[in-house]
């Protein structure tokens, strides 16, 4: 929750300068935080460098293929290719401009800053504890979700584990040569664990459901069915002017459904949890920061847009709005809350 929280955050604002701190955030909590041995936790690293390759392409598309933004501050011309009159709006080569730079930097750090939030998700979140966590209605898309975002990480720690072998026999890790004799290793790998997951789920009972009367059912889905609906028609209420006045009243009742619903789906599922983890007063701190820093950040994009969204057109340099980074830095929290597991000596 705290991790998403701020990806939220960083998709109401495009100041570099914001989301350079919510980087910051995230990067030292994952630092203090991670478990250090689990496979899942270091995987942030890989998220960061996915961040980065996304930059550098959006970068790339603004050279290659020009943008809309119009700009007078020229940087360098490059050889433009004609094209038919049904391409008309899009252009290969021609002047590339500060402003349209500027423009792509801005649009591509909000999407990198968005993907290294999800990868402090996945190296800080333990899968089986996310998966006790969930109401029983969501529990068959929870396992598939959870099985998901294990088999990343996996991947990551196989891949680096094969290269390290490699490098230790004096035999080539990087290029295509070793990006192929790494690949079907870990493939395999992930095939094999992907069969030994399965068994071990069909041993201990995964996907066994329990008689429900017709009724509850038809009840059931017409409330989740609702409700999602009307979420969906309350978020676009609250984002669209014209959808002030019904947007909240059928936001709220569109969760009041889902979660009727949920409740409901959840007898179809009688479980039990070994030893469940309790929300106490530290788990409520540390969801409530990312939250704090979501909710502020979008108080202050809708009080001062300009701060939060600096303009290109004229081309100025971007400033720090105090406020904003300061709700940011409410996001540092967990990193006293909740320390990283010391290991056994």
């Amino acid at each position: 929750m705290w991790a998403l929280s701020l990806g939220i955050a960083a998709t109401r604002t495009t100041n570099p300068l914001l989301l350079a701190l919510l980087i910051t955030v995230s990067g030292y909590v994952v630092a203090t935080c991670r478990p250090p041995t689990t496979p899942w936790s270091r995987s942030y690293g890989a998220f960061a460098r996915l961040a980065l390759a996304v930059l550098l392409l959006r970068l790339g598309f603004a050279v290659a293929l020009g943008s809309p933004i119009p700009g007078t501050h020229v940087l360098l011309t490059l050889p433009e290719v004609p094209l038919p009159h049904w391409a008309q709006g899009i252009r290969l080569g021609g002047a590339v401009t500060a402003e349209a730079l500027g423009f792509a930097l801005y649009d591509g750090l909000k999407l990198a800053t968005l993907l290294i939030c999800v990868g402090a998700a996945n190296a800080l979140a333990g899968p089986t504890r996310l998966l006790k966590s969930l109401p029983g209605a969501l529990y068959e898309t929870g396992v598939a979700v959870v099985v998901a975002l294990t088999f990343a990480p996996n991947l990551i720690a196989d891949a680096q584990r094969l290269r390290a072998a490699r490098r230790l026999r004096g035999r080539p890790d990087r290029g295509i040569r070793g990006l192929l004799h790494v690949g079907l290793p870990v493939l395999e790998g992930a095939l094999e664990r992907s069969v030994a997951l399965a068994a071990a789920m069909d041993a201990r009972g995964y996907g066994r459901t329990a008689a429900v009367p017709a009724p509850v059912r038809r009840v059931t889905a017409a409330l989740t069915l609702g409700g999602l609906l009307g979420v969906c028609a309350g978020t676009y209420g609250l984002l669209t002017a014209e959808g002030g006045t019904y947007g909240i009243p059928v936001l709220l009742a569109g969760l009041a459904a889902a979660l009727g619903g949920l409740w409901l789906g959840g007898r179809r599922t009688p479980r039990t949890r070994y030893r469940p983890d309790r929300w106490d007063l530290r788990a409520c701190l540390v969801a409530a920061s990312g939250a704090a820093v979501a909710a502020l950040l979008t108080v202050a994009a809708s009080a001062d847009p300009a701060a939060l969204h600096p303009g290109v057109v004229p081309l100025v340099a971007p400033s720090l709005p105090l406020g904003p980074a300061a709700a940011v830095l409410l996001g540092l929290l967990p990193a006293f809350l909740a320390p990283a597991p010391k290991e056994p000596s």
